[in-house]
């Protein structure tokens, strides 16, 4: 029971479903929707001190790789793979961009094998103040 408690605190502290959402903008139809769509969302000052590397690795039609490097309130993004990422994101490509919709809530995704974590939880959960 108490796996199963830190389970749910660590998947609401990562909150990936407010992470990506956007307000009132238009839904993203794929994963470069989703990272074209954080481009607008940084957050420089959340992200000053901050020294991150974050992987994506997205399966289906849709999928690939990305990255996105923050360094002291500053970041660069692209395709591919980074070395040595403090923390890697494994989703389908329509789950992820169900995340960045909101349609698909983070904990019920984390806790349902949609989405893994591998890597620093903290590095995670920071995604979210960093990219909101």
């Amino acid at each position: 029971m108490k796996i199963f408690v830190r389970i749910v605190s660590l998947a609401a502290a990562i909150g990936l479903s407010s992470v990506l959402a956007a307000s009132n903008e238009p839904a993203n139809a794929t994963p470069q929707d989703v990272f074209d769509g954080m481009r607008q969302s940084f957050q420089a000052r959340k992200a000053k001190g901050v020294h991150l590397k974050y992987q994506w690795q997205l399966s289906g039609p849709e999928g690939g790789e990305w990255w996105i490097e923050v360094n002291d309130g500053k970041y660069q993004m692209g395709r591919g793979k980074i070395d040595n990422p403090d923390v890697t994101f494994f989703a389908t490509d329509k789950n992820w961009v169900a995340l960045s919709n909101g349609t698909l809530g983070g904990k019920w995704a984390y806790l349902t094998g949609r989405l893994k974590i591998h890597g620093s939880h903290a590095a995670a959960s920071k995604l979210d103040e960093i990219f909101p």
